[in-house]
């Protein structure tokens, strides 16, 4: 069964976009390479700031296309909980 994923990529204009995968690695080096979507061409550099996890495509496009009505100050929100969790897996990773 294949896993998706839905991404939010900081460009280096500070602007966030949104997608969704079956091949995060992938798509992430596609972006980079200029490849991916043409609102990120020329906006790097590209820093993966989200990303989850979910069962298969119909939920990953309906997720995006939630993610993106968001504003952004919501979309900010949310990664910034994102890498709050992130940290703390860490320091308990740290712990043991």
């Amino acid at each position: 069964m294949t896993t998706f994923f839905v991404y939010m990529l900081r460009c280096g204009d500070g602007s966030l976009y949104t997608g969704s995968t079956s091949d995060l690695e992938g798509r992430l080096a596609a972006h980079r390479a200029g490849k991916g979507a043409k609102y990120t061409r020329g906006r790097g550099p590209l820093v993966l700031v989200y990303s989850e996890e979910v069962p298969d495509k119909s939920t990953a496009l309906k997720r995006e296309s939630a993610l993106k009505k968001l504003n952004k100050a919501a979309k900010e929100r949310l990664v910034k909980s994102a890498a709050a969790l992130d940290k703390a897996g860490e320091s308990c990773d740290n712990n043991r």
